[in-house]
């Protein structure tokens, strides 16, 4: 996980300085950039909107290039915010990652999609 850490660390470091030269911190309180990072995700989702199964498992290039930046954007948007909230994004990750496996054991999840509370 080491190197997903760094990388992330080094990630948010390099958008705080983005941010920074463009004096766009001033706008880049928890409110605004949620209020992004949801709009960054429609775009996301609007590629997908009306798909089958089939064609969103199989998009064309040009819209998965299209759907890669829009996800760039929603990583960008979220490590921004817990920037500003001093969260450390990767261990917050992995946190609940380990909740989620509490929650959703194999022996009673495996190949079932239902929510951890009537499983």
């Amino acid at each position: 996980m080491a190197n997903r850490t760094d990388s992330l660390e080094t990630l948010r470091a390099r958008l705080a300085e983005f941010a920074a030269e463009r004096d766009w911190d001033q706008f880049h309180n928890p409110k605004n950039l949620a209020m992004a990072l949801a709009g960054e995700a429609g775009e996301l989702v609007e590629h997908f909107q009306w798909l089958t199964f089939e064609q969103a498992a199989n998009l064309p290039r040009d819209t998965r290039a299209e759907v890669a930046l829009e996800a760039a954007d929603v990583l960008l948007f979220l490590l921004r915010l817990c920037d500003k909230l001093d969260i450390d994004l990767a261990a917050a990750a992995e946190k609940k990652l380990a909740l989620n496996a509490k929650k959703y054991p194999v022996e009673k999840s495996k190949g079932r999609a239902t929510k951890y509370n009537k499983l």
